[in-house]
């Protein structure tokens, strides 16, 4: 599908978008990739990188010309933390640049559109895996309720291009469970859960204080994994497609903390929970079952070898 294709991946430098273009650029793509904030750590020979801040309608623009396909993976993306403190810094530059890319490349005449939306969104199920139709069932929760609704308005935007405008601008809906791997965001003041443990297993700290109890409960997938997923979403013919993509089971903090520890040897660690500090909802799980069906999508990497993988790499590019 992609052979000789020019694709755009917006946030070239961020982690889902370093690791697609780079495996479209050896699916033979011609990949134009957007940098903002950040340069690519590990850039790709064959891609071409343009400097771009898509906050910008006119920038935009500039980026999607002459482009067939489209992958929006540029976000700004924050820890916990961040969510709790200033939620709105999840919110207005992502609104901006959704909406002007939309636009930019519905103006271009791109063939096709994929937008990379989030399980945050999903209304609260408890402890039942949440699947496909229920995303607009019922509010979010509080806890994720300015980021959700952020990718819910993206997902309707994307809904508008793919049915409601002429012409249609096919889109294809993403929503990720957790993905962790090489060339996550490891930086303590902004990485998310998993990022974090790999990241204090990797440099072998102790005392080691986890923010939360450690009993809540989310879907890990590995970076190879979820974009085999993507792209298979993406190859589908429907006008519009939304689709979870994720492990379709569940792993709690402890369970992660203590796989890590185990597949690094890490035996002398000391771990303290602190329930004093933010976490978010306690349980997030994900029907996988309409991947299964529709795409013929399964996960491969299973959790021990996913972080040993990831803690390697840790090692051999991150300066301690």
């Amino acid at each position: 599908m992609f052979e000789n294709q020019r694709v755009l991946v917006t946030g070239g430098a961020g982690f889902i978008g370093s690791n697609l273009a780079r495996q479209l650029s050896e699916a033979g793509a011609r990949v134009r990739t957007t940098l903002h904030i950040r340069n690519s750590n590990d850039p790709i020979a064959e891609a071409e990188y343009v400097s771009a801040d898509l906050q910008a309608l006119d920038a935009c623009r500039e980026v999607v010309k002459d482009m067939d396909y489209v992958f929006m993976c540029a976000a700004n993306t924050q820890g916990a933390a961040v969510m709790t403190g200033t939620p709105m810094a999840h919110v207005t530059p992502n609104v901006v640049m959704n909406t002007y890319m939309l636009e930019a490349c519905h103006q271009a005449g791109v063939k096709k559109f994929a937008f990379l939306s989030s399980g945050a969104a999903y209304p609260d199920t408890g402890a039942r895996p949440v699947s496909e139709p229920e995303m607009f069932s019922g509010e979010p929760a509080d806890v994720y309720f300015p980021v959700a609704w952020m990718k819910r308005y993206g997902e309707i935007l994307c809904r508008t291009y793919a049915e409601h405008i002429d012409p249609p601008m096919p889109c294809v809906v993403v929503r990720p469970s957790n993905v962790y791997g090489p060339g996550d965001k490891f930086d303590p003041n902004t990485s998310h859960v998993t990022a974090s443990l790999i990241r204090r297993v990797a440099e072998r700290e102790t005392p080691m204080e986890i923010w939360g109890t450690g009993n809540d409960i989310r879907d890990l997938i590995y970076i190879d994994d979820f974009i085999d997923g993507l792209l298979a979403a993406f190859a589908r013919p429907e006008a519009y497609l939304e689709v979870n993509i994720c492990a379709g089971t569940g792993v709690s903090v402890k369970q992660i903390l203590q796989t890590a520890l185990d597949v690094d040897g890490f035996s002398n660690a000391e771990i303290r929970f602190d329930s004093t500090k933010p976490s978010t909802a306690p349980v997030r799980l994900f029907d996988g079952s309409l991947a299964k069906e529709l795409l013929e999508f399964e996960p491969k990497i299973e959790l021990s070898e996913g972080l040993r993988r990831t803690i390697e790499w840790h090692r051999a590019h991150i300066q301690v």
